[in-house]
């Protein structure tokens, strides 16, 4: 359905290259190309920033590589927070932990001491987040956030998009685990939802994969040897100048 038009809409709207968690065959191709890429030169891990670069490849868009904001990759006025995270078994995943950012309540609030009032530090954490949020949602929209779940010997892999979005902040209340962390819970159910750290102040929202996330392997390249290496590169004597 086609996005409606009002007079005083603000949004920003773009093409979206494909309906949401509804990704095409030729793009996981794409990006199972990149992974096997890696593989073949040696890498034997995937980090937050080399899976900004796969998805953006096989896209089309850009990566913006910032440690800060929301948005990672951008394609014309749409933008994705890409999200890794390892899994020993990531076809049985059921739900992971993604980190988010840090949120300071001292910085942003003024809160110095987050056990005092613990609700009121929780509203702050997820406060940041949306603000961060409407900042995002003033350069791009939509925007998702795509995670990929990788197996520890990076041949299985489980993706999955969803809406990146604000929280309602009265939905959740706010408890202490026994290392001082502060947990966001679901208020109609128990859920936790949040985690909180004091110690670096690092925010880390747990997500539940869903039944439609695409299930992948990749086939374990044949190892690169320094002779494959040279002929590809067209090494010759001519290379090398010795002094003596």
């Amino acid at each position: 359905m086609e996005h409606p038009k009002l007079r005083d809409s603000r949004k920003l709207i773009t093409t979206e290259p494909y309906p949401i968690n509804e990704i095409p065959d030729d793009l996981i191709v794409r990006i199972g190309g990149y992974i096997a890429h890696l593989l073949y030169v040696g890498r034997d891990d995937l980090s937050g920033g080399d899976w900004g670069d796969a998805f953006a490849d096989a896209i089309g868009g850009k990566h913006l590589d910032s440690p800060v904001g929301i948005a990672d990759v951008v394609l014309n006025k749409m933008a994705w927070s890409m999200k890794t995270v390892k899994n020993q078994n990531p076809f049985n995943s059921r739900c992971v932990r993604l980190i988010s950012g840090r949120c300071s309540p001292d910085y942003s609030y003024g809160i110095t001491d987050p056990h005092k009032d613990i609700q009121q530090t929780g509203r702050a954490v997820l406060g940041i987040w949306n603000e961060r949020i409407n900042i995002a949602q003033d350069n791009y929209n939509p925007i998702r956030t795509s995670i990929l779940i990788r197996s520890n010997d990076m041949l299985s892999f489980c993706l999955f998009e969803e809406e990146n979005h604000r929280f309602r902040t009265n939905d959740y209340k706010w408890e202490v685990n026994k290392n001082g962390n502060l947990i966001g819970k679901f208020i109609n159910s128990g859920e936790t939802c949040f985690t909180w750290q004091p110690h670096g102040s690092q925010f880390t929202i747990h997500t539940r994969v869903p039944k439609n996330a695409i299930k992948f392997k990749i086939k374990q390249p044949p190892a690169l040897t320094k002779n494959d290496i040279l002929k590809t590169i067209g090494f010759d004597t001519s290379w090398i100048t010795i002094f003596r």
